[in-house]
C-alpha cells in the first residue's frame, strides 16, 4: 500500500506529502475504548488495522463505535463518505495472536493492571517477527519493567494515547531503558502521521499527565470523602473556579474510576510519598463496582435521563 496520510488535529486527512514510515500494518490488543479509539485514527491515516479482544462481540462493539464516530466527523465536514468506507475497510478481527504475523507495531490497550500487560507480551512476542515494534497503551505503568517480560526490549516502547483518542491532539512517548534511537524514531513518525503532538517522558510511574491529573482528582475524592463539598459542588467549583471543561469528580467517571485507581496506587507504590496515596473513598466506589460512566454508576448515577450526583 502507499504511504499513510497525513492527518491533522481536526481529524482532516491531508494531501500533504506523507510522512515516509516503515509501519505499514497496526496491531490493537484490545476492542475497548483506547482500542477502538486508535484504531480509528490509524485505519484513519491510512494503516491496515487488526484488532485482537477476548471476545469477538467486541470488536463488533468497536467497529460500530468506529463508525458512529466517523459519521459524526462525515457530518461536519471533516471526512469524506468515500474516506470513511475506506477507513473502516481496513479494520480486521485478529481471533489470536498468530493473526499479528504480518504486523509492523502491535500496541496493548489492555486493562491498567501490569500482570494481565505481562502475560499478554509473553504470550504475544513468539507470534512477532523479529522486527515488529512492540508498545503499550498504559498509561502510569513501568515500560522498562514491561520490557523486560519480552524478547524484544529494545523494541519496546511506551505510547500513550490521550481518551477520547479521535479528538485528543497530545500523546506521550515513553522510552524504556533499553528502547533503541530507531525504535523511538520510527514510532514517533508513526505518531506524526496520526496529527497527533507529541510529548516525550521519561519512565517514571503514570509519566506526564497522569502524574499531574490524577493527584488533582484523588484530591477532589478526598475533598468529598472529608465533606468539604458535594460531588455537584465540586465538579463547579473547578469547571467555573478554574475554566476545566469537566469537573474533577466527572472526568473520573469519564476515565474509570479503576483505572484512576490504578494510577494512583502505581504512583503511591513507585514514589513510595503519602501525599499519593489513593482515597479511601476512591476505593469504597472501585470495591463496589461502582466505576463511572462505563458501569452507569460513579460519582454520578448514569441509569437516567440525566446523570445525578450519588453523593
Amino acid at each position: 500500500m502507499n504511504a499513510p496520510a497525513l492527518a491533522t488535529t481536526d481529524g482532516m486527512v491531508t494531501d500533504a506529502k506523507p510522512v515516509t514510515v516503515a509501519i505499514r500494518k497496526i496491531g490493537i490488543i484490545g476492542a475497548g475504548q483506547m482500542g477502538n479509539g486508535i484504531a480509528h485514527v490509524a485505519a484513519q491515516a491510512g494503516y491496515r488495522v487488526a484488532i485482537s479482544d477476548l471476545k469477538a462481540e467486541n470488536f463488533d462493539k468497536a467497529i460500530a463505535t468506529i463508525t458512529r464516530n466517523m459519521a459524526r466527523q462525515v457530518s461536519k465536514g471533516m471526512m469524506k463518505d468515500a474516506d470513511m468506507s475506506s477507513a473502516i475497510g481496513r479494520i480486521e478481527y485478529a481471533p489470536n495472536f498468530e493473526a499479528f504475523g504480518d504486523t509492523d507495531l502491535v500496541i496493548e490497550a489492555a486493562t491498567e493492571e501490569e500482570t494481565v500487560k505481562r502475560r499478554i507480551f509473553q504470550d504475544l512476542c513468539p507470534k512477532l517477527k523479529k522486527s515488529a515494534i512492540v508498545a503499550s497503551n498504559t498509561s502510569s505503568i513501568s515500560i522498562t519493567r514491561l520490557a523486560s517480560v519480552t524478547d524484544r526490549p529494545e523494541k519496546f516502547i511506551g505510547i500513550h494515547f490521550m481518551n477520547p483518542v479521535p479528538v485528543m491532539a497530545l500523546v506521550e512517548l515513553i522510552r524504556g531503558i533499553a528502547t533503541d534511537d530507531a525504535t523511538f524514531v520510527e514510532t514517533r513518525k508513526f505518531v506524526e502521521t496520526l496529527g497527533k503532538s507529541i510529548a516525550v517522558s521519561e519512565d517514571f510511574p503514570a509519566f506526564i499527565v497522569n502524574r499531574i491529573l490524577l493527584p488533582m482528582i484523588n484530591e477532589a475524592v478526598y475533598t468529598l470523602y472529608e465533606g468539604v463539598g458535594t460531588v455537584d459542588s465540586i465538579d463547579k467549583a473547578l469547571k467555573l473556579g478554574a475554566n476545566h471543561p469537566m469537573g474533577p469528580l466527572e472526568l473520573a467517571d469519564f476515565i474509570g474510576l479503576d483505572t484512576c485507581l490504578s494510577v494512583m496506587q502505581v504512583l503511591h507504590m513507585g514514589l513510595s510519598d503519602s501525599k499519593y496515596r489513593p482515597c479511601p473513598l476512591l476505593v469504597k466506589y472501585v470495591e463496589a463496582g461502582w466505576l463511572g460512566r462505563k458501569a452507569k454508576r460513579g460519582f454520578y448515577d448514569y441509569r437516567g435521563d440525566k446523570p445525578v450526583p450519588t453523593r
